[in-house]
């Protein structure tokens, strides 16, 4: 097996566990299935993994992943701060609402405590871009003074508990551009009103 094909193949296999996991539920759920999905062997899929836990885990890494490259391609392109923080909680909130069925699978099944150590290590790293554009946007008089770590982590709370509520409650809908006018309002060098 050539390595192309060797990635083609662990990429179908991780697309069928989603689609398994997110319709069954991860204890429901069985090799077989997805290995009949993917449309490979069952000896196939521990090829790649040794077991369910083991392949759900890269599914969840696999997302994370695809979830910061998306983030950090939006919000590194834009010209002002204001412009890369709407960039970025767009992005982070259009991609949660496009997996809902697998957040809510990962809450229900799962809880908060699984994997927590990946988990805290994946919220360091989101933090860190977010970071960067508030000092972008202090430095440049967008943003009044703050620190930028703490504000970080505030926004970065604050919309995970947008994605929480969203995936939990299917009356709550909370738009990109409402919470970027939110956040900005305690950003904005003049606290979001119109220009003086």
């Amino acid at each position: 097996m050539n390595k192309r094909s060797g990635i083609e193949s662990k990429k179908r296999i991780i697309n069928a566990a989603l689609d398994v996991f997110s319709m069954q539920g991860y204890a429901k759920a069985n090799m077989r299935e997805i290995a009949k999905i993917a449309g490979i062997s069952i000896g196939g899929i521990y090829l790649y993994f040794k077991n369910k836990e083991e392949l759900y885990k890269s599914l969840i890494n696999d997302r994370r992943r695809d979830l910061f490259n998306n983030v950090a391609a939006t919000s590194g392109k834009s010209i002002s701060a204001t412009e890369s923080l709407s960039n970025f909680l767009t992005t982070y909130l259009e991609y949660a609402l496009k997996h809902k069925e697998f957040i809510l699978l990962h809450i229900r099944e799962h809880g908060f405590s699984f994997d927590i150590d990946k988990k805290r290590e994946f919220f360091r790293q989101q933090i860190k871009p977010l970071e960067k554009i508030i000092i972008k946007g202090i430095h440049s008089g967008e943003f009044r003074k703050c620190n930028a770590k703490d504000i970080a982590k505030i926004i970065m709370a604050s919309l995970r508990g947008v994605i929480l509520s969203m995936a939990l409650d299917d009356d709550v809908v909370i738009t990109p551009k409402i919470l970027t006018e939110f956040i900005l309002i305690g950003l904005l060098k003049n606290g979001g009103e119109g220009k003086k």
